[in-house]
């Protein structure tokens, strides 16, 4: 390969693709097309295509050297693994520099991806880095394959790693913590809220249920959208859905060997041609990880309320005190854990817009939005995992009811009247409430003050037996 120095003392190299001859860093394991990428889709370094799916297209690299160990010659096929094995442990990070704003098939990353694996294949054989031989990018590292079933095979192993690993693990903790706070608190009764108005009495154990048993639905919600559908990948299906250029039983051997490889259970997507044209099973994955952005806004949004004052609110709770909460007020300390995971929820439902957007472009025999989608999918895995696992350990590990302020808000409530309503009747104790209300008396006061005896008041006004 010719070197030369280029302005700036870089030291260049000579690659070539089907448009002619490309100068790439000397030190680059990359070829041609990732450097034309690189100068056409000059995004800032933070806009990289995620490591996720980098790692996931190693991972079928490797499945295909072992598929296709028949057509490769033996120290082909070893080399080229064991680049991808490199790749898939955490190694020559800086040797994937593309942005996720590219072609909306992937077609670049796939090429970068099949260009370092192709380098480092060639520097393990030989000693020097770069070329086509005796490893070609195309006709070794991308036998049998297209981008357009890689990138999105590559997507799904990406996200359902991300999900299994991390999001569906976290979220079970933080239902099993909750569990734990709602056993705890199963007997300190406290007053319900509807409308933000007082209601009838519920045990604070009673209130927790319904965050554990709301985040159990989002749990179920995605558990499905993982199985089967990110189970079904596009590999084999090649440029169309067509398998061109594939052998018979390709897609199953890949499904097999990524299977192994993964521990997921991997299948042939049962319609190749939708595999690559639609971004259905992406898209209702990003819909249950909104499910859970919602539950999870209304379990932060009530401590934050339960939480308020914590003299001049409802001081019902009591978060841990992480960090001072104003420049100019002293001693104040805010719900930060609550108001960052509204933030995640918030982010996350934008994120599922703009996947919504990107599934709506499939157009004939494929949709061309795959880097956005596929990004913004593994941005909300890993921010509802991230923002959960926070929550749990600087929120709810060490919140604390405050039991005295509970019991002083229950017995000032008048909504405890309506224990009376089946022995003295609706309109009654309606009356009664009204005037607590407007004379300032307690619920009690007043009972007694319009001729309902005391003893009747005790025995029919308990809100242990209410709940």
């Amino acid at each position: 390969m010719d070197r030369s120095i280029e302005p700036g003392n870089v030291a260049m190299r000579t690659e070539h693709d089907a448009l002619g001859a490309v100068a790439v860093p000397a030190d680059a394991h990359w070829g041609a097309q990732t450097q034309r990428s690189l100068l056409h889709f000059a995004f800032a370094p933070q806009e990289r295509m995620p490591h996720e799916v980098i790692r996931a297209l190693a991972m079928i690299k490797k499945a295909a050297a072992q598929v296709n160990r028949a057509e490769l010659p033996g120290p082909i096929a070893v080399a080229i693994s064991q680049a991808a094995d490199e790749i898939i442990a955490g190694g020559h990070g800086d040797q994937f520099p593309l942005a996720i704003w590219q072609t909306g098939s992937g077609t670049q990353s796939n090429m970068n991806v099949n260009e370092v694996i192709a380098s480092r294949a060639n520097e393990l054989l030989t000693g020097q880095r770069g070329g086509k031989a005796p490893v070609h990018p195309n006709d070794h590292v991308n036998l049998h394959q297209s981008s357009n079933d890689c990138f999105p095979t590559a997507l799904h192993i990406a996200a359902a790693l991300a999900a299994s690993g991390r999001l569906l693990p976290t979220l079970e903790r933080l239902i099993g913590q909750i569990d734990a706070l709602s056993g705890e608190w199963r007997n300190i009764i406290k007053i319900g809220r509807t409308h933000l108005q007082d209601a009838t009495p519920l045990s604070l154990g009673q209130e927790f249920s319904a965050f554990a048993a709301q985040l159990r639905q989002c749990h179920q919600e995605l558990a499905l959208a993982l199985e089967p559908g990110l189970m079904e990948i596009a590999q084999g299906g090649t440029a169309v859905g067509t398998g061109i250029n594939a052998p018979a039983g390709f897609a199953a051997a890949m499904a097999q060997a990524l299977a192994s490889h993964t521990g997921l259970s991997l299948r042939p997507a049962p319609n190749p041609f939708a595999a690559l044209a639609g971004e259905e099973p992406l898209t209702r994955f990003s819909g249950a990880m909104v499910t859970l952005a919602v539950a999870l806004t209304k379990l932060a949004n009530d401590i934050r309320l339960l939480a308020s004052g914590p003299r001049s609110g409802l001081g019902e709770l009591r978060l841990p005190a992480n960090e001072p909460g104003s420049s100019i007020m002293p001693g104040k300390v805010n719900p930060t854990q609550c108001e960052m995971l509204t933030m995640v929820c918030a982010q996350v439902i934008g994120n599922h817009q703009a996947i919504v957007t990107g599934a709506m472009q499939g157009q004939l025999q494929l949709n061309v939005f795959k880097p956005m989608i596929g990004a913004a999918v593994l941005r909300s895995i890993d921010l509802l995992a991230t923002g959960m696992d926070a929550f749990a350990r600087f929120a709810l590990a060490g919140l604390e009811p405050q039991r005295q302020r509970i019991a002083e808000l229950l017995e000032r409530s008048l909504m405890l009247v309506t224990a009376l309503v089946p022995e003295l009747g609706y309109d009654r104790a309606a009356v009664i409430a009204r005037h607590a209300e407007d004379n300032n008396l307690t619920l009690r006061e007043a009972a007694l003050a319009l001729g309902v005896e005391a003893q009747t008041f005790d025995r029919l006004v308990r809100p242990e037996t209410m709940i």
